[in-house]
Formats: structure tokens, sequence, C-alpha cells
């Protein structure tokens, strides 16, 4: 049997748990790049960037065979010679996960020679859309023009508006079942 202070305890537990949850980023994405044909020679991955949107908080992740190719994060001009000169980062696992965490461009190349094969990827990562206000919630459904030139970012925001909701959500309930 609990104590009576382990409710106190457990509820503490939650909060924290709870605030944490709140705090990390709803929903970051996982970015393979080249989707199923991974990090290879002969890919075009400028289109690949191209269909994606990348947000602060997301991941890129490499996907090649180990020992074979690897990643290196470079500048515009290690990127445009294929050059690892002055590279801020490499992997070579052959399962590798950066962490998108500030806005603005990345360069990516491998740099075993595959980037003169194309090997190569940029990307512009973007601070996350704010969350609507009420106030701008109620113009946007009076305005239908509005409405329509903004769904698509209404459906990012309102994505990772609802995981943080279902979150709290989650957290209430689970502290109303253990003190029940």
């Amino acid at each position: 049997m609990l104590s009576n202070s382990s409710p106190s305890l457990i509820h503490i537990l939650l909060i924290v748990v709870g605030t944490a949850f709140l705090i990390y980023p709803a929903t970051a994405t996982d970015h393979i790049v080249g989707a199923n044909k991974g990090w290879n020679p002969g890919i075009n991955y400028t289109d690949w960037a191209n269909n994606q949107t990348f947000y602060v908080g997301d991941y890129i992740s490499f996907r090649y065979k180990k020992f074979e190719y690897n990643v290196f994060e470079v500048n515009k001009t290690g990127y445009d010679n294929c050059t690892i000169e002055g590279a801020t980062g490499n992997w070579s696992n052959g399962k590798d996960f950066v962490h998108l965490n500030k806005k603005g461009r990345y360069y990516f190349i491998c740099g075993t020679g595959g980037c003169t094969s194309g090997m190569k990827v940029s990307i512009v990562v973007h601070s996350l859309p704010p969350a609507p206000s009420a106030s701008i919630a109620a113009t946007k459904h009076s305005s239908e023009s509005t409405k329509h030139a903004s769904a698509a970012s209404e459906v990012v925001t309102s994505g990772r508006l609802l995981v943080v909701v279902l979150r709290a959500l989650l957290v209430g309930l689970v502290s109303s079942v253990l003190t029940w």
C-alpha cells in the first residue's frame, strides 16, 4: 500500500514528466535522404530535398553501406567543390542521424569520392510555425480566401498542436488513474 505522502510524490513526478513531454518538440520528423534508395551515387538529391520541408528539431538521416561511404557537413564552397576541408561534422556508421537544431542552409557531401557522382545534398531548415492564436483562427475561419491560402500551414501547425494537447491529456489521465 502507498503511504499518504506517496500520491504527492507521484503527482510531482507526473508533472515533471508531463512538462518534459510538452517542452520536447511535439513531432520531430526523420527525413531519410533518398528515401528507399538511400545515400548512393547517381541519385538526384536536389529533387528529393525540394520535396521535403525541414523544421528546427527534425532529423536528416543517411543510410548507406558502412566503410564504403560516409557523410560530411560542409560549407557552400565544400559542397560546390566536393571538398571536406573545414567540415563541421562527419558520420560513418551507415545509419546516421543528424539533428537539425538551427534554421538555415545545411550542406552534406560524401567524402569518399561519391560527391562527384551526385552524393551531395543541400537543405533549408525553417523555424517552426507559431501556433495560431484564437483571434487569428477566428479571422481565418471568416475569410474563405485566407483559409484556402494557408491550409497547408494550418495542417502542419494543427498536427503539432494536437500532439501537445494529446500528451497533456494522457498525463492527466495517468495522474487520475494513479490517485483513484
